[in-house]
């Protein structure tokens, strides 16, 4: 009894104040108030264009990756075949080694373009993007200038600075044209740089044997390495 009576006793608790208890659901309604913003937000003109800029931002420092390197490897072994088909013209006529070479320059575009369509779509990518774009701006006004000094060289007669020329203004385009793809690319450009250079101190005899190890050679290399490292 006396247990009971020291802790047992039951004491009438007080209730709280009703002052402290406000009815109304706060949260509830913030976060009704909170959605009904955000999807206003997301119906925003403005929040079309932060998406717009953020997409453009992101496509301008993307990578073109599309390059295929199977593809350089075909361009490579053209490359030597008409390296070998020009050899075996004429030394009487430099039209029939001209001819070739254009051909061959006609052939190795349309392989590198059916390539990069082909790898983009394989794989997803889009070809038409705004690094691919950036990638054309850079490569074409080099190849642009070479064929223009090209006919004015050949009519010249001075055909043998052609090949020196070529691998030139070839590397020179894939240098400034794949500073927007993948980091093997400009080194390609590199090589063939340098290789025009060692063309220029050589024989002009020579200048069909620099054209089958810079546009056949390098070609198939790089292309090697860019098939492995990079998906095809």
């Amino acid at each position: 009894m006396l247990c009971n009576e020291k802790y047992l006793t039951s004491e009438t608790i007080g209730s709280y104040p009703s002052g402290m208890f406000d009815p109304r659901p706060h949260r509830m309604r913030r976060f009704h108030r909170l959605t009904q913003e955000g999807t206003r937000s997301a119906l925003d003109p403005r929040f079309a264009d932060d998406l717009r800029f953020i997409r453009d931002t992101m496509e301008r420092t993307a990578a073109f990756t599309a390059v295929s390197g199977w593809g350089q490897v075909l361009v490579g072994l053209s490359a030597v075949f008409a390296a070998w088909l020009a050899a075996q013209q004429s030394s009487s006529s430099s039209f029939g080694w001209l001819r070739v070479w254009l051909a061959e320059g006609i052939v190795g575009g349309v392989i590198a373009l059916l390539s990069c369509t082909w790898k983009a779509n394989r794989r997803g990518l889009p070809l038409f993007s705004g690094p691919a774009r950036k990638v054309a701006l850079g490569l074409a006004p080099p190849l642009v200038a070479g064929a223009f000094l090209t006919f004015w060289l050949f009519r010249a007669g001075l055909q043998g600075v052609l090949p020196a020329m070529w691998l030139l203004l070839y590397g020179a385009g894939i240098i400034t044209g794949g500073a927007f793809s993948v980091a093997i690319v400009p080194v390609m450009g590199v090589c063939f740089m340098l290789l025009g250079g060692l063309a220029t101190l050589a024989p002009a005899a020579w200048g069909n044997g620099f054209m089958a190890a810079g546009f056949g050679g390098l070609h198939m290399v790089f292309g090697f390495v860019i098939a492995r490292r990079h998906g095809g």
